[in-house]
């Protein structure tokens, strides 16, 4: 049901534009550092549900709608 491996990936960077937020605006906001932000954007962090819970609330937007999966197909 659950096999195979998918990436998580996000609208962060596109969202954190359109609300002219800098990553450390938007790290300010969620409570975690620049670095962090920076990390979620390139796709080298996933974040806890905690921090996806936040970064949805500061953008009025549903989780599923910021993150989702992408199946790796190699």
């Amino acid at each position: 049901m659950f096999g195979g491996s998918s990436l998580l990936k996000n609208r962060v960077k596109e969202l954190r534009a359109r609300f002219n937020l800098t990553q450390g605006d938007l790290a300010e906001k969620t409570g975690v550092t620049r670095q962090t932000i920076v990390s979620l954007e390139k796709g080298s962090y996933t974040p806890s549900l905690l921090l996806a819970m936040n970064i949805a609330e500061v953008f009025g937007e549903p989780i599923e709608q910021i993150f989702y999966k992408e199946d790796d197909a190699k």
